[in-house]
């Protein structure tokens, strides 16, 4: 090598080294100052201070718009009674007015966390009395009342609803008081407290501003009635299954739908799950998993029904079991067609109005 070329690669390389030197200094000065502020906003009362009042804005400047011009489906509970998830709930918004279809356990944290519009809650619709659509009902009913519900909370279902209904009325009397007592009855009226029941049949149960509910029967045999639910407003429509196994009725219901919501069960997961149970000798959890198939709809057999029914779009809500991690969720897409949205608490979809979009959203 040159004694010319020797000066130029120590030169370049000295650059080289000078330029590491300088980016060290500056990743090394911008960690101090991140450090620094992290210190001041974690460590120090001023700084938490300030953190934690952004963040209450934040929590009530985020709210949902409570009206619509169309359908806004909000899933509060994807899950089941097997853990993971909330339980049963589809919250449904039409103009001005919500609705929500089942209310399992922890879907009224769901509603209130995402910020939806809980003050225009009409009524929850009930496919059917187990409790994973059931036991959310209570803190609904004070959560909307809270945000300033102007009536009543109706709940509407099948035959039985008004003995859940009454059952809740006179367990929560005392709490009412006692809520009453400490806030006044300015914010929490005593009759807004009172839940009214309403049994349902087959057919049109809201007829309202333009919305349509329809109830229709579904097979969840040896639970009856139980119904799924079809919302059509605005030249949009969507239907929510409740748990059934695939009927003819369901398909009628949902022919040439927007969205199908419909339950889903895993047969390989529960299958296995059953496998295992009885080989450890644990009889009563395998024989749990070897009922449950029998009244909920496989995942292999909803392609076929979204192809015979047409619907723009299959979601999947009521996951037996919710999958809880990514072998599981590919294990449920395996069986599901193309397309399929396997939805999660807080998952949303927009249908405008004199529009074919289906808007989706996942938290």
């Amino acid at each position: 090598m040159s004694p010319l070329n020797i000066v130029a690669t120590k030169f370049a390389g000295n650059g080289v080294g000078k330029v590491r030197r300088i980016a060290v200094a500056v990743v090394i000065g911008l960690s101090l100052v991140v450090g620094a502020a992290a210190f001041y906003v974690l460590g120090t009362r001023h700084g938490q201070d300030l953190a934690l009042e952004r963040a209450a804005a934040g929590i009530f400047a985020r709210g949902v718009p409570a009206e619509y011009d169309g359908l806004r489906v909000f899933v509060c509970g994807s899950g089941s009674p097997l853990p993971g998830r909330a339980q049963a709930c589809i919250a449904v918004t039409a103009g001005e007015s919500l609705y929500l279809v089942d209310s399992g356990a922890g879907s009224p944290a769901v509603m209130q966390l995402h910020g939806q519009p809980m003050a225009h809650l009409r009524a929850v619709l009930l496919t059917h009395l187990h409790t994973d659509h059931i036991t959310g009902i209570p803190d609904m009913n004070l959560a909307s009342g809270v945000m300033g519900r102007g009536d009543p909370l109706l709940i509407l279902g099948p035959a039985g609803v008004d003995r859940v209904v009454r059952g809740y009325n006179e367990v929560l009397a005392l709490d009412r008081g006692f809520r009453v007592a400490h806030h006044g009855i300015h914010l929490l009226a005593p009759e807004l407290g009172v839940m009214h029941a309403e049994t349902a049949e087959p057919g049109i149960v809201v007829e309202e501003n333009g919305l349509v509910i329809t109830a229709f029967a579904v097979n969840h045999e040896p639970i009856t009635p139980a119904y799924g639910y079809r919302f059509d407003y605005r030249g949009r429509s969507v239907v929510v299954s409740g748990d059934t196994v695939v009927t003819d009725n369901l398909e009628a219901q949902a022919r040439g739908a927007d969205l199908l919501l419909h339950d889903v069960l895993s047969m390989r997961i529960v299958g296995t799950m059953q496998a295992a149970a009885t080989a450890l000798g644990a009889y009563r959890p395998a024989k749990i998993f070897s009922d449950i198939p029998t009244y909920h709809a496989h995942a292999v057999e909803l392609g076929p029904v979204a192809e015979r029914t047409g619907v723009r779009m299959l979601a999947v809500y009521h996951f037996v079991p919710p999958p809880g991690n990514y072998l599981m969720e590919r294990i449920y897409r395996h069986d599901l067609p193309d397309g399929t949205v396997l939805t999660r608490d807080g998952t949303e979809f927009k249908l405008p109005a004199g529009s074919n979009a289906i808007h989706v959203a996942h938290p």
